[in-house]
């Protein structure tokens, strides 16, 4: 099998942290490639950065798809996936939503923590419309900048795992999500810390990705992910 990873921002180191987090999570003989786009923000925090992020996705996914069995998109919030959905057959997966479908496989409720605090709105926003809201008891931010996730990786992991008490103790949460696909790696020791399930969406997308290729599924095309009608859009594709 081969999967498509891709970064939502532009930050190369941040996208090398995020294929060694999937190539880790994935069965053997499944092949994982990495990708970053073209243009974008160099890290994603805002409704500007992410609509843009969300274009250089769509760009750097169709110049790469061909030959790949699944697409995974490493960021949390909307950023292309229904639109990826409708234009490729593959399943097309996002850590948000693949986190919090795992996450409800554990438990009764979950909690998201996540890099600052404008980015709650947006993961709220996904999760509601995905349908995962209603057992989503916190979504938690931690006031660390995405690019400032690896300054320091051990004070960004005891952060994260304060957070994930908290939600654990004064929430009910009963599993955490790590919001932020640059969190990968931090699971193991968040999860020792709390003595629960912590849930990262780059290993939880990659496992759902292979168990669907597995399955022989693809996504439908019968309503809303059928195929945009073919008509002529100015610019696009983009110049390369």
């Amino acid at each position: 099998m081969r999967i498509l990873v891709v970064n939502v921002n532009t930050t190369e180191s941040m996208t090398a942290v995020i294929g060694a987090q999937a190539r880790a999570a994935a069965s053997p003989g499944t092949e994982i490639t990495a990708v970053t786009p073209r243009f974008g923000p160099a890290s994603v925090e805002s409704i500007f950065e992410s609509h843009l992020a969300a274009v250089g996705v769509i760009d750097r996914v169709l110049q790469e798809a061909a030959g790949y069995d699944a697409v995974i998109l490493a960021g949390f919030g909307d950023l292309g996936r229904e639109a990826l959905q409708e234009l490729l057959t593959v399943p097309v997966l996002d850590i948000t939503e693949s986190a919090a479908h795992v996450a409800c496989l554990l438990g009764k409720t979950y909690a998201v923590v996540t890099t600052v605090d404008r980015a709650v709105p947006a993961i709220d926003d996904r999760l509601v419309l995905a349908g995962l809201r209603s057992r989503c008891v916190a979504i938690r931010a931690v006031s660390i900048a995405v690019l400032d996730l690896e300054t320091d990786i051990g004070a960004t992991a005891e952060t994260v795992a304060r957070a994930a008490e908290e939600a654990i103790r004064d929430d009910g949460a009963e599993v955490i999500c790590l919001g932020c696909a640059g969190m990968a790696g931090l699971s193991e020791h968040v999860s020792r810390r709390i003595g629960a399930p912590v849930v990262d969406g780059v290993t939880a997308a990659v496992r759902l990705a292979e168990s669907l290729h597995a399955l022989g599924l693809r996504t439908s095309k019968v309503g809303f992910y059928a195929p945009s009608p073919d008509k002529a859009i100015r610019g696009w594709p983009l110049d390369t």
